[in-house]
């Protein structure tokens, strides 16, 4: 079979591999659609490194059809849709001994520490598979992982009915927060980035969002201009690794400054950089910063909404291209990052 190969960083090449068998205990899946993540562009880039091991079949946001079920599996059948979880947590460290999961101190995943699914098939066991229902689209498979990132991330901030939010980023994982929480929630959504391209999809695909270009003008003075002074009740960062720009502001630092009082930040970005917060500007509104890392269980939430019809997974997609314009994808991803969120990579053709 044909799989996209990362051979040497910052090269994926199409290259005819070994087809999996579907051992005992298994379910082969034929994979239809894989999605670039963030982290596949570190991974891409060699920023992963040594964690990834050359040559690595990369992709952790895949679905496909079951092909070949193996010995002794049951529940499911042959051309059932499926969306894999790629999370492999080790159940024996004290996180997980406590049902946290997410916080696992030897936490795995497909497509990272192990091959992965931008390949037209793969073998996996059933424990880590949804199954999904007919209706939801091929396309809107492979984006069930990152869209569960945003459930997890609404979840863990406990965002209730008409509660204001403001989201610092509005990339891949800024965006999947904002379908969650328009799951719960009408009032208004503020969205902050420095490119407008990105911001012009919230407010395209949403009612009552306010983008905000933070190089353009202040965001906190215009927070606070449209919700007559008093901030947001929950101010999400999405950013990472965060750009800087005359006057900028440090993602976190107005995250605590947006809220009002009582008010939860929850952080998502993995930069590096340190935040200079003032936790005395915390501590006065007695606000709560809790984190957020991948997803606990929501993939099920998530299949549930995409099955209503209550998700726009095609707000997230820019482009899909067949499997063996893999490398072409990451580097449009990384040439061209203001006009392309989520690149799809179609693995269905035989």
């Amino acid at each position: 079979m044909k799989a996209a190969v990362l051979t040497r960083y910052n090269k994926v090449e199409w290259n005819e591999v070994e087809s999996p068998k579907c051992k005992p205990g298994e379910v082969l899946i034929k994979v239809s659609y894989g999605c670039i993540c963030g982290s596949d562009q570190h991974i891409h880039k060699g920023e992963f490194h040594p964690r990834t091991q050359l040559p690595l079949i990369m992709g952790h946001e895949f679905g496909g059809t079951v092909a070949e079920l193996g010995e002794g599996v049951s529940g499911w059948e042959v051309g059932d849709k499926v969306a894999p979880d790629p999370i492999i947590w080790c159940g024996k460290c004290p996180a997980c001994q406590k049902g946290h999961y997410p916080a696992c101190t030897s936490l795995k995943l497909i497509g990272i520490d192990m091959d992965g699914g931008f390949q037209e098939y793969i073998s996996l066991p059933p424990s880590m598979l949804y199954k999904v229902p007919k209706n939801v689209p091929d396309e809107h498979i492979s984006l069930i992982e990152v869209l569960s990132i945003g459930c997890h991330a609404k979840n863990r901030a406990g965002v209730k009915e008409n509660d204001t939010i403001v989201i610092w980023g509005a990339g891949k994982i800024g965006l999947c927060i904002l379908q969650a929480v328009r799951t719960v929630t009408n009032n208004t959504v503020f969205i902050i980035d420095i490119l407008d391209e990105r911001l012009a999809i919230g407010s395209k695909y949403y009612d009552n969002v306010i983008a905000i270009n933070a190089k353009k003008e202040d965001a906190l003075e215009r927070i606070k201009s449209e919700t007559d002074g008093k901030g947001v009740d929950i101010a999400f960062e999405a950013v990472g690794h965060a750009e800087d720009f005359e006057n900028a502001i440090n993602p976190v630092v107005g995250c605590i400054r947006s809220i009002v009082g009582g008010g939860k930040v929850c952080i998502l970005g993995l930069g590096a950089e340190p935040a200079p917060v003032v936790f005395k500007e915390l501590i006065w509104k007695e606000g709560t910063i809790v984190t957020s890392r991948v997803s606990h269980g929501e993939f099920a939430e998530v299949i549930e909404l995409l099955k209503h019809g209550r998700l726009k997974p095609e707000a997230l997609i820019s482009q899909i291209l067949p499997g063996e314009q893999t490398q072409k994808g990451f580097e449009t991803l990384e040439n061209n990052p203001s006009e392309n969120i989520k690149i799809l990579l179609d693995f269905s053709k035989d």
